[in-house]
């Protein structure tokens, strides 16, 4: 929900996508204060969390004593397949893709020591501080792009897949950046969850990542966001990760605080987290309906209404979302794609997985009867 708040401003512009790569910047003081609200926050804030979710891996996977990476590398295998399908058909800013590049390195630095870890996230830190630098420099010269193409107002579905697939490299030019900074916040991630972070004894901690993030990374990005386009990338992919760090503390230290039964809203968020993979695709795939010409049009005919029906789009599909997961939930364990994606993973280890079953359970007899 909070990627859909930055990428609801791709799907609503008449000229998609192109949009982005034209860095024209015309938007209202208006337009850009609401983009600053999610521009690359959530972006950082996901990446940490994917961080988080392979150190979690990691860790089942010496419990039961299986060899790391092993199917881990398999898992990613399946994120960059459906990373690819979706950006062919669905949306040029996937981010899936650069998260399964990430994740296979990060998946060989996790169980490292610490000063190896430490080595690669300044290393990493400093190639995509580097990077940031020199697209940054670049940006500073006048926009030379032409006027907003009519594709995405006009052309059909499968127009914008064949200009995926001719454009993929610039499409995919995001890539530079993600990897390095996932490379980063990943391993971050791990190391906040090993330093209790959703535990009782990370109380300072999270005060620490609050007052940072939110204290000095707020401001910061703030003044970048209306520095004009010449200052994207700085904006982007090295103030926000910061901001994405204070959200982590703050949201954190809110649901911990949090005492009593569930309520709507919050039994409604859990679903959404529960059927996320499924909940990503297809919130893209309503806005590419509700906005593009193939559908109905809305980019176009609701221009003259920017910024003010952009926040009302994605209030509508984030409350679709949360109805159809809940919905989903009550009849099925997981997701749509979850359940597609359980059953790919598990495809190829179901012989191995079923010969170690009378294994693992004998072994169970023999430690019960010592």
């Amino acid at each position: 929900m909070g990627t859909l708040g930055t990428n609801i401003w791709i799907f609503t512009a008449p000229a998609g996508p192109l949009d982005v790569l034209q860095m024209s910047g015309g938007g209202s003081a208006v337009e850009t204060f609401v983009r600053f609200l999610s521009n690359g926050k959530f972006l950082g804030l996901l990446t940490l969390l994917f961080g988080i979710g392979l150190e979690l891996q990691y860790r089942s996977a010496v419990r039961k004593g299986l060899a790391w990476p092993g199917r881990y590398l398999w898992r990613s295998a399946l994120l960059l397949a459906e990373g690819t399908l979706h950006y062919i058909l669905i949306f040029e800013f996937d981010v899936l893709m650069g998260y399964a590049v990430t994740a296979v390195i990060v998946a060989y630095l996790v169980g490292r020591s610490e000063r190896a870890i430490t080595g690669w996230m300044v290393g990493m830190g400093t190639l995509h501080a580097a990077l940031v630098g020199l697209a940054t420099a670049g940006l500073q010269a006048p926009a030379t792009g032409g006027g907003a193409s009519s594709l995405y107002t006009e052309g059909s579905w499968l127009d914008q897949v064949g200009l995926r697939l001719q454009y993929a490299a610039l499409f995919r030019i995001e890539l530079i950046f993600i990897v390095p900074m996932g490379v980063v916040l990943f391993l971050l991630g791990a190391r906040l969850l090993r330093a209790g972070l959703f535990e009782e004894r990370g109380a300072r901690l999270r005060r620490r990542l609050v007052a940072v993030g939110l204290g000095a990374g707020v401001p910061l990005n703030l003044a970048t966001s209306f520095a004009g386009p010449g200052w994207f990338v700085v904006d982007r992919y090295l103030l926000a990760p910061l901001v994405a760090l204070g959200l982590l503390g703050l949201i954190t230290t809110i649901v911990l605080g949090l005492r009593g039964a569930p309520g709507v809203v919050r039994r409604g968020l859990t679903n959404v987290g529960r059927a996320a993979l499924s909940g990503y695709v297809f919130q893209n795939l309503v806005a590419g309906v509700l906005c593009y010409g193939w559908g109905l049009g809305l980019a176009s005919r609701l221009d003259a209404y920017r910024p003010w029906w952009v926040p009302v789009a994605w209030a509508a599909i984030c409350l679709l979302i949360m109805v159809l997961s809940s919905l989903w939930l009550r009849r099925f364990r997981r997701g749509p794609i979850e359940t597609a994606w359980q059953w790919a993973y598990q495809a190829p280890f179901r012989r191995a997985d079923a010969a170690r079953a009378p294994e693992r359970s004998g072994s169970r007899v023999r430690s019960t009867s010592g």
